[in-house]
């Protein structure tokens, strides 16, 4: 399993595998969207059925849910759960800081309200997702459909005043049909190539009438765990204020576990 998989696809692994570890028995935890959170479930997974491992989980799509069923992890919804001992996502971006872009997978805004109704954050993500200053992705902002052209004009209208690098946007589609999240809202994609200071583009985003949230995660993060194709990790803690940097090593043989028992 592992030779087929590509580079990308083993630091994705590596990093997920590490960052399960974080997850201990009677925890409530919430469990992000994408490709990288998608190993982290299954290795999720892999620990409730060969260690009895009992969580409670609360996953932020309609894909996670589905799949963390799956493979037998216990969900809930967040108003079941309450509160959360931690909450473990990907990130499209990520700067020294872990302030993050978040939405690739459209689901920025049940990520955004899970993750902070957690105790702790943690990110998984591959080398590539480091950035030194966030924009080269674009910014996914989550719109209602009413009047969504007349939010759109608002939102370049207030990017003529931010530090930003661009100002184009553009609704995200389906197909020839706009693409909607699980909420039933479109989004809006921006291209801003560099985000000066994302602290205050997050705030002015979510004063436009219309805008339901944006993908700017800042201050919510406290831990990074980055995967790397040979299987290193390296986890980097900000929650004390001062980064600390851990290394560890995964065994990359172990994909082929976690798909066997499926």
């Amino acid at each position: 399993m592992t030779d087929q998989l590509t580079p990308v696809d083993r630091a994705k692994f590596a990093a997920a595998h590490c960052a399960a570890d974080f997850v201990q028995d009677g925890m409530r935890v919430g469990l992000g969207t994408g490709s990288t959170a998608a190993w982290l479930v299954r290795r999720l997974g892999q620990r409730v059925r060969q260690e009895g491992l009992r969580i409670i989980a609360v996953p932020t799509s309609t894909r996670t849910s589905q799949l963390a069923r799956e493979v037998g992890i216990n969900v809930v919804s967040l108003d079941e759960a309450r509160w959360l001992d931690l909450t473990i996502d990907g990130a499209d971006e990520f700067d020294a800081e872990l302030t993050l872009i978040k939405g690739g997978g459209g689901a920025l805004l049940q990520e955004k309200i899970v993750a902070t109704a957690s105790d702790q954050m943690i990110v998984i993500t591959d080398a590539a997702k480091e950035v030194a200053t966030l924009g080269a992705f674009p910014l996914p902002v989550e719109v209602i459909p009413f009047g969504w052209q007349a939010s759109k004009a608002l939102v370049e209208e207030i990017l003529a005043s931010v530090d930003v690098m661009g100002r184009q946007s553009s609704l995200r589609m389906n197909g020839d049909r706009p693409y909607m999240t699980d909420e039933g809202n479109y989004i809006l994609d921006l291209a801003l190539g560099r985000i000066g200071n994302p602290r205050q583009l997050a705030m002015v985003l979510n004063q436009v009438p219309g805008v339901v949230e944006n993908g700017l995660f800042v201050d919510i993060a406290d831990q990074v765990v980055i995967g790397h194709a040979d299987g290193k990790c390296e986890t980097r803690d900000l929650s004390s204020g001062v980064a600390e940097v851990k290394m560890s090593q995964v065994d990359l043989a172990d994909t082929h576990n976690i798909f066997s028992d499926l």
